[in-house]
């Protein structure tokens, strides 16, 4: 069996002539194959601090493919994050919308009355009402929450409901 073979990576002279065996040639490989705007010099290190970390599991015989794997991946890592960074850098948010003036103004004043309506409802209609409209809880957990009857919640709701489309012009809910 070769020398080589039964080397061992840890050892800080076998490391340091991995290093300087290597470090050039990743570094190019780097630079040439993706430019020197993904940093091939840091990739190159972090490739070794990789190495090192992983000094026991890697075979000396496999310690080049092992730095340019990693290398490589860290920099294709980072070209899919930039391409990631760039799609949401190109994508604006509409800073408009499609509603009227007028329309925008009804809404928010059907909102203000919808919230005096909801004040008029007793505690216990209010509760029980926004808990299954809002929150989308079904009339079973709420009467297990207020510690009543479904029948109970269903009352209150139907009852706040009623109240609701009185005071209300338009008032639906599905």
């Amino acid at each position: 069996m070769p020398k080589e073979l039964n080397d061992n990576i840890c050892e800080d002279a076998i490391f340091e002539r991995i290093y300087k065996k290597y470090a050039k040639d990743l570094y190019n490989f780097l630079y040439y194959k993706y430019g020197e705007q993904y940093n091939p010099s840091d990739k190159t290190q972090e490739a070794f601090i990789k190495l090192w970390n992983n000094c026991r599991k890697v075979p000396f015989n496999k310690a080049k493919a092992f730095l340019f794997t990693v290398a490589n991946n860290m920099t294709l890592n980072d070209i899919k994050h930039h391409k990631i960074v760039l799609k949401y850098h190109l994508e604006k948010p509409e800073l408009y919308t499609n509603e009227s003036p007028e329309f925008i103004l009804e809404q928010e004043e059907f909102l203000q009355q919808y919230q005096k309506v909801l004040e008029k409802l007793s505690e216990e209609q209010r509760v029980a009402f926004l808990l299954n409209k809002a929150e989308g809880k079904k009339h079973s957990e709420i009467a297990e929450l207020l510690g009543v009857t479904q029948k109970v919640v269903e009352y209150r709701i139907y009852s706040a409901f009623n109240i609701l489309k009185k005071e209300l012009k338009g008032f639906k809910i599905k």
